[in-house]
């Protein structure tokens, strides 16, 4: 009858500790997950925020669609960095590369 409790005990923890580690693995698994939206959602979000910026400023400082502006203008005059802004250009569809004969257009 001992060994009969002692196993059934045994059983017991072994469970509880297996249903503990599927817990924590579950628990992590959500944290990253909720982790990696926030982030990505932050990221969006600035990266709209951002893109605005750059189009209003080129909508205000352009009369003539033919003309362009440099990286180091558009930073400086929207308070960004120039990598923040060659970023933003480089994926908005609105804003296209200027190919001129200048390195920093």
């Amino acid at each position: 009858m001992f060994v009969r409790h002692y196993q059934l005990n045994n059983l017991i923890a072994d469970c509880s500790i297996l249903h503990g580690i599927a817990v924590g693995g579950a628990r992590g698994a959500i944290a990253g997950i909720t982790v990696y939206t926030i982030q990505q959602s932050h990221n969006w979000i600035r990266y709209r925020q951002d893109s605005a910026r750059v189009e209003q400023w080129l909508k205000d400082h352009i009369q003539d669609e033919k003309k362009h502006r440099s990286t180091r203008s558009i930073a400086s005059w929207d308070n960004l960095t120039l990598d923040r802004v060659r970023y933003v250009c480089s994926r908005n569809p609105k804003i296209y590369l200027s190919t001129g004969e200048q390195d920093d257009l």
